[in-house]
């Protein structure tokens, strides 16, 4: 961009070089792992074959789906040798026709569009309205969050390109042609008095350039926009700025040797110099004078001078990968990205024509290994890419599309992060739609594509018109209908009846859409397991027991209430809305049991045992810390166990003092238990009791509660705190589904904004004895003192003396003894079930609930996974488990004789 000169009755105008209200600014990225330092050569590195690639590189379409008019995403899978072994690797690829009017690319930037922000390419996507995008340029990790390369958005020269070798970008010109070169930028500023001083960047942050290896910010002067959203500008360079405040064209402020104060104003811009720049500012600019700039690119190819109102967009990238349609020179080195290794990669490139930009991810996950550089060049060849760069990949690598007929971009696969794993990124290539509404062209059916047997799911049918973008469908009437009697429209959904795939299909007049489904059967778990761990075992007792299901594919789904079936051992019970409640006890029964089922397979029971209240905390001989919080950060006070008062005088008490009088919005004090970890509170906790000492203040008393999952559970202890002195406060803990093991982290006092004149400020409260009704598990209940004696390789044993007949015999193998423990379990108490479709055996004595499955080694003991030497075996149909592992969870002691090959079981 040229910023020119008027001469009419000034000597400069001044351009506002922030960007127009309303156009997008954008962030520059320099990725992950890229060298700054300096490089020996220019141009080619590191040389790859031209040669023709052998027959078994292969990129095979597997389908493709229109994302908007011009824009499509196909999707492939490349098939190559790699140490002489054949890979397969996934790779999708946005296909953007640059001629339909209708389409456009533009760079994304962090959060609303500044620099030195950092989000996700999913978050970018959505704030901007883009309907696909990819992760874009390299940017230091460890540094601001800005692109090394040259970024513009709309016309706009956003961050000029830095000076290092071999980087290249890529543009769309204002005539929709597509450019991949390599640029350097020149520029100056012109004082009143006549004087320039050349510009060395736009928005840049401190690096070393090659190949002089100089510190970029040194003796230099560089211009900042609104752009920049830090207020360091930048950080880390290593010199001292004198700084230019300039708005509308007249310089309104000059700061000698320090920054100035706050982020650049939205109207303005401010010129950074040190040194020879800064001597510059000093002699030649004084305030209330006038500034003229002009800057330009200049391309290392041609030395012609580019204009960046020329380009709709413009986004660095890396190496240079293919060029005249064939693998090209590496243009700067590629072993600080992982060049060799097969990782996750992401690149962008144009056809022979020029009508057609490729832009192009390599998938990096359980279902693919990714590429090396030069196998990444390969794919692009075989697509069609006549002249492409590498952009940011490895951790960043990542796509989202907008599927057919939906209203925002999505992940497209999982990165090498993991499903959840989307790296914040500085920036992103974006593809934006710019059509008008067409006419309704098709319909498609959404919603989930596996459920339940007895669950019910809703299923909606969406429009998508003439551009491929998503209408309105609300008014559309549907009649739907399953192609076999897997699932059943219920009239408001497709409920599971039993496991298989169904095809439902939705017709509305002419036109009509189908999905697959898949209802899970039990042969598709791994697991089942409820919430709850422990119950007491009473008449009354009612406990929240959501459960979950671990799939076989690795997948964690919640299981509706509807779609879980319940086997009761030792009483009377029932479970309706999630919700376990006990009738009645049978006689003599000291534990029960309430199995999840579902579809054959038998989920981990809830133990119900006797309960009892325990003091869980007394604050006499606490070891660990407690401390104060308060949020927002002007609340203040203390936490302490303290000697109490009163009644109280000779304990010690936890006492919170609070003040919140500072800050705004809702206020919260906190007593912190043990740090930030908090404290584990009995397995399958029921209730919880603690005394209070009241301020009478009606601010709001809770505790703060972390679950197995780490997920925060609170509960109301006081709802107002509207009593003085001690009173015992009592609240339930099973509605709040905690799951174990769980702790509690803090006691505090909460204050919210809305009618916050109505409650005091100030106050002091204290606690003692904590305690928690939970059921009795550490003590089990005692077994029979019985003997039983073995012999392995006959099918008969004795108990006490009185001989049983066996169905298998025990059996040595391995030096380790297999036995059928169900006649074990005879003699000793409690039983064993066996699931044939999972092969997994469940123990269940006293309290503990053990569970184990044949060929694995891994098994589960109240809930909890460990790891045995051996695993449970099948010998002539019948199925055998390791004695001694048992025996040693059950407390049965073993005594082997060698010589006899006695096995003796005591208790």
């Amino acid at each position: 961009m040229v910023v020119k000169r008027e001469e009419a009755g000034r000597k400069a105008k001044i351009v506002r070089l922030a960007a127009d209200k309303g156009k997008k600014l954008i962030l520059v990225s320099l990725a992950g792992l890229i060298w700054i330092q300096p490089v020996a050569l220019v141009e080619p590195f590191g040389i790859t074959s031209s040669t023709a690639y052998a027959a078994e590189n292969k990129a095979t379409r597997l389908g493709e789906e229109n994302i908007t008019s011009g824009a499509k995403l196909v999707k492939y899978q490349y098939t190559t040798t790699r140490s002489g072994k054949q890979v397969k690797v996934l790779a999708d690829v946005i296909e953007v026709d640059l001629s339909n009017p209708y389409v456009q690319l533009d760079v994304m930037t962090g959060k609303a569009g500044q620099l030195t922000t950092r989000q996700s390419v999913e978050g970018m996507a959505q704030e901007n309205g883009a309907v696909a995008g990819v992760n874009g340029d390299f940017f230091q990790t460890g540094g601001q969050g800005v692109a090394m390369g040259a970024a513009i958005s709309q016309g706009t020269l956003v961050t000029s390109p830095s000076k290092l070798q071999g980087m290249f970008t890529f543009g769309v010109k204002s005539d929709n042609t597509p450019v991949i070169d390599r640029y350097d930028f020149t520029g100056s500023v012109l004082a009143e008095d006549g004087s320039t001083f050349p510009l060395s960047g736009i928005n840049q942050e401190s690096y070393k350039t090659e190949p002089e290896s100089a510190f970029s910010h040194v003796n230099n002067m560089f211009i900042y926009t609104s752009a920049w959203k830090s207020e360091e500008r930048p950080k880390a360079s290593g010199t001292t700025p004198t700084e230019v405040l300039v708005q509308g064209g007249v310089i309104q402020q000059i700061s000698h040797q320090s920054a100035i104060p706050g982020p650049v104003p939205s109207d303005g811009y401010i010129l950074r110099g040190h040194g020879q720049a800064a001597d510059y500012i000093v002699t030649h600019m004084t305030v209330g004078q006038r500034v003229d700039s002009t800057y330009r690119l200049v391309s290392q190819t041609s030395g012609q001078e580019v204009n960046p109102s020329d380009f709709k967009m413009m986004i660095g990238g890396h190496t240079l990968l293919v060029d005249q349609g064939k693998g090209s020179s590496f243009t700067r080195p590629t072993n600080s990205i992982s060049g060799g290794s097969a990782v996750a990669r992401t690149a962008v490139g144009y056809s022979q024509d020029g009508k057609k930009a490729y832009i192009i991810t390599i998938e990096k996950n359980n279902s693919s290994s990714g590429l090396t550089l030069a196998e990444l060049q390969k794919f692009m060849t075989s697509i069609g890419v006549w002249k492409g760069i590498n952009l940011d990949g490895g951790g960043s690598t990542t796509m989202v599309t907008r599927p057919l007929a939906e209203t925002a971009a999505k992940l497209t696969f999982t990165t090498s992060n993991g499903a959840a794993g989307q790296r914040a990124v500085a920036n992103g290539l974006g593809v934006y739609t710019i059509a008008p509404q067409g006419a309704l062209k098709g319909l498609k059916v959404s919603g989930a594509s596996t459920l339940l047997i007895g669950q019910t799911v809703a299923y909606t049918l969406k429009g998508y018109d003439t551009y491929y973008n998503p209408v309105d469908a609300a008014g559309i009437q549907a009649t739907w209908k399953s192609d076999n009697g897997n699932i059943a429209w219920t009239g408001e959904g497709f409920k599971g009846v039993k496991a298989g795939t169904s095809k439902i299909t939705a017709v509305s007049g002419d036109g009509k859409d189908s999905m697959e489904v898949t209802v899970l059967g039990g042969s598709d778990l791994s697991s089942l397991t409820p919430v709850t761990t422990f119950a007491s075992l009473e008449a009354g007792t009612s406990v929240s027991v959501p459960v979950t299901a671990k799939l076989k594919n690795g997948n964690t789904v919640n299981v509706p209430d509807e779609s879980v079936k319940w086997e009761f051992t030792g009483m009377k019970a029932s479970v309706q809305n999630g919700v376990l409640s006990v009738q009645s006890v049978n006689n003599g029964a000291k534990v029960a049991y309430a199995t999840p089922k579902y579809d054959g397979f038998s989920g981990t029971p809830i133990v119900l045992s006797a309960s009892s209240e325990q003091v869980w905390e007394n604050f006499e001989n606490a070891s660990y810390p407690v401390s104060f919080t308060g949020l927002p950060a002007e609340v203040t006070g203390t936490a302490a166990i303290v000697q109490g008062t009163g009644e109280r005088e000779k304990s010690k008490v936890l006492k919170l003092d609070y003040d919140l009088t500072g800050g705004s919005g809702n206020k919260f004090a906190y007593a912190q238990i043990n740090g930030t970890t908090g404290k584990t509170i009995p397995e399958g906790a029921t209730s919880m009791a603690v005394d209070v000492l009241g301020d009478g203040s009606l601010n709001w008393l809770r505790a703060e509660f972390a679950d197995a999952d780490g997920k925060s559970i609170y509960v109301d202890l006081a709802r107002p705190l509207d009593f003085t002195g001690w009173k015992t406060l009592t609240v339930d803990l099973t509605a709040s589904a905690i799951k174990h093991p769980a702790k509690l982290k803090r006691l505090y006092i909460v204050n919210l904004e809305d009618g916050q004149d109505e409650r005091a400020l100030t106050g002091s409260v204290s606690f003692d004895n904590i305690r928690f009704t939970a059921p009795v598990t550490g003590g089990e209940p005692g077994l029979p003192s019985t003997t039983v004696v073995m012999v392995a390789g006959q099918k008969s044993m004795t108990i006490d003396g009185k001989k049983q007949n066996l169905d298998a015999a025990p059996l040595i193998k391995d030096g380790t003894t297999y036995v059928p423990i169900k006649y074990v379990l005879d003699a000793y108490g409690g039983q064993a079930a066996w699931n044939k479709t999972a092969k997994k055996i469940t123990v269940t004595s006293g309290t503990t609930v053990l569970e184990l499955t044949v060929g694995k080694k891994e098994f589960m003991l109240n809930g909890t996974a460990k790891q045995a030497a051996v695993s449970p075996i099948i010998s002539s149909n019948r199925t055998l488990v390791p004695l001694r592992l048992v025996s040693e969870q059950l407390g049965i002691t073993v005594n082997w004789e060698k010589k006899t090959k006695t096995i003796t079981l005591q208790s």
